[in-house]
């Protein structure tokens, strides 16, 4: 079985620092809360990015004195309990990680009837959908978008998974973590496997990245209910007992 996230995490994608602007906290928008109504983090990649910014001197006092305590006064909604936990490394309080995806989080923030005079921001990366912004803007809830991270394909994907299968043999089972998994391997997958991809079975750990598999003609074995690592396995489980 082959688990697409933690060695995506390093060969697929990665968080990289644009023109200077993830560097400073005085340069970021996160230094000036009293301008918006609250924070997004969608992505555990989106923390991260806020992380490598606090490791700059001067930036982690400032946070820790400071900022970390007038953004807990705000609400910092969250998807899945992975970027609830990385948002707590921070010093920051969450709610929401259990609505799974964008899209629920979209409404769970709606539900909360908000009046926002000012945005609530939300860190994000450069392939992020546009499904909850449209939301949030059908209820007229201001929302500010900043990107802080590329996803990318790195150059030694290729022979990342040659080297896999050369030593672990041909999986039987595929699972995806994102749509960017999905779009950076797939060409290889069926490049390596020819006959064989045919007779895998492919997994997503939510909606959006089965959304992303279906789209590219992958037959969709199972989506785990929930983006944990219990309800996928249950959801494997399944899979073995057909």
């Amino acid at each position: 079985m082959l688990f697409l996230k933690n060695k995506l995490n390093r060969t697929a994608g990665s968080v990289k620092q644009g023109a200077g602007s993830m560097c400073r906290i005085s340069e970021m928008a996160l230094s000036h809360p009293e301008n918006y109504s609250g924070l997004i983090f969608t992505s555990p990649r989106a923390v991260e990015a806020v992380k490598l910014c606090l490791k700059n001197p001067g930036n982690k006092e400032v946070w820790e004195n400071i900022l970390c305590d007038q953004w807990n006064s705000k609400p910092v909604y969250v998807v899945g309990k992975g970027t609830g936990t990385l948002v707590e490394e921070v010093g920051l309080s969450s709610e929401g990680e259990g609505t799974g995806n964008a899209e629920k989080l979209a409404d769970y923030i709606c539900s909360k009837r908000l009046l926002c005079s000012s945005p609530i921001i939300f860190p994000c990366g450069s392939l992020k959908r546009e499904v909850l912004p449209k939301r949030l803007q059908e209820k007229n809830i201001p929302l500010e978008t900043i990107t802080v991270y590329q996803t990318a394909l790195h150059p030694a994907i290729e022979d990342s998974l040659a080297d896999y299968f050369a030593k672990e043999g041909v999986p039987t089972i595929i699972v995806f973590f994102s749509p960017s998994g999905v779009k950076f391997c797939l060409g290889f997958f069926k490049e390596m496997l020819n006959d064989r991809f045919n007779q895998m079975k492919f997994v997503a750990i939510g909606p959006t990245t089965a959304e992303a598999m279906a789209a590219e003609g992958i037959p969709v074995s199972c989506t785990a209910e929930n983006p944990t690592p219990q309800d996928l396995a249950i959801g494997i489980k399944g899979i073995d007992k057909q």
